[in-house]
Formats: structure tokens, sequence, C-alpha cells
């Protein structure tokens, strides 16, 4: 379980094949402040992976086929830039929301521009996941945890803030390009209870 919050930005070291997809190796400054231990989870652009042959600045993750075609990680290259958190531990602040990082779906960011010191990102959602995202609700992009402002019929619309834009790979967007995104799960979880919810006895 992870909360959207970013703790670092690697970079792509190594791209090979794997067992059964693709290892990536990873390369980030800030990998000692996690303290990964082999076998640990975590996050790669919002993609829950395991850490394997961890140091004081890279791991190692394989990737499976299956998440190479779902996900944007098929698409990395040598040097691009990717998000990282690791697994939520018991008693850390819960900073964003619940996020399982497992990616649902690719969004692309349509429009963008400034407003202040701002971003405004507008992003098309597959339309079967366009349901699960509301006005003020949560999502994941990338890892990172936000709030949505508006909403369309499959659009949603996010206001990123100078800190965001910073210190994740959002910034780092061009128009056109696809995203990991993750939907709220209270959403799926409710939309669950209801189909099941038994029907009411009807009063004679």
């Amino acid at each position: 379980m992870f909360t959207g919050i970013v703790k670092a930005l690697g970079r792509i070291a190594e791209t090979a094949p794997g067992p059964a997809g693709r290892r990536l190796v990873i390369e980030a400054d800030a990998i000692a402040g996690f303290a990964l231990d082999p076998g640990d989870s975590v996050a790669i652009n919002g993609v829950c992976l395991t850490a394997l042959d961890p140091t004081a600045t890279t791991f190692a993750a394989d990737v499976s086929n299956e998440t190479l075609e779902v996900t944007s990680l098929g698409r990395l290259a040598t040097g691009s830039a990717v998000n990282l958190e690791p697994a939520l531990r018991a008693g850390e602040p819960l900073g964003g929301h619940l996020v399982s990082g497992h990616v649902d779906g690719l969004a692309r960011l349509v429009e963008q521009y400034a407003d202040g010191d701002n971003r405004r990102m507008r992003f098309e959602a597959p339309a079967t996941l366009a349901r699960y995202i509301s006005h003020k609700g949560s999502v994941t992009l990338d890892g990172v945890s936000l709030t949505v402002n508006k909403v369309g019929d499959t659009a949603f619309e996010l206001n990123l803030i100078p800190h965001t834009l910073a210190v994740t790979t959002l910034g780092r967007l061009e128009t056109g390009d696809a995203v990991n995104l993750e939907v709220d799960q209270l959403a799926r979880i409710l939309e669950r209870l209801l189909e099941t919810r038994p029907s009411e006895p009807r009063n004679p």
C-alpha cells in the first residue's frame, strides 16, 4: 500500500530483457532514505514492483509482459525520470490517499496551461474508468496523489502547484503524453457494494 506522495525522483540507469518481461535498474541519490531491503515493495511511476539487489543508490525491478502492456513502463528508456515511493509503513502519516500500486489504465494529457505559478492539466481517461473520477475526488497519476478540480464525460482537470511540478515527473509532461492512472479504490468498493446489495423486501 502507498499514499501517492513521491519520495524521490529516480532515473532508469539500465533496461534489459528479464525473466518474463523486462528488468529495470533504477538509480536515485535519495534511495538511502528508503533503506530498501530485497523483496520490499516500491512504486515506480505508480506501479507496485519488488525491489531486487538494492544498494545505497540503485535497485532493480522485474516488470512482467502484462505490466509492460497495460502501463507506461514499457515506454521508458535509459535516462527516463521516474517517481519513486516505498510502501507505507505502520505509523507513517497518510499524506495523500490510499494507493494500491495496481494501475487501472492510461490517461492522456490533452491540454495544459499556466495559471499563475500553477499549471492546469486536462487529461482524457478511458470511458470504463472515467465513471470512477469525481469532482474533488482523488486520482493517482504516475504515482502522484492528486485532487480532481473538474470532470467531464471522460476528461478531468487538475491544478498542480509548483512543488508538485518540481519534485515529480508531472512537470515534464508534454501534451499527448500517457500516464499511469489509478482511480480511487473507495469508488470501486462502493460500486461493488451497490451491485451486490440484496433487494429490500416490499411492504405488503
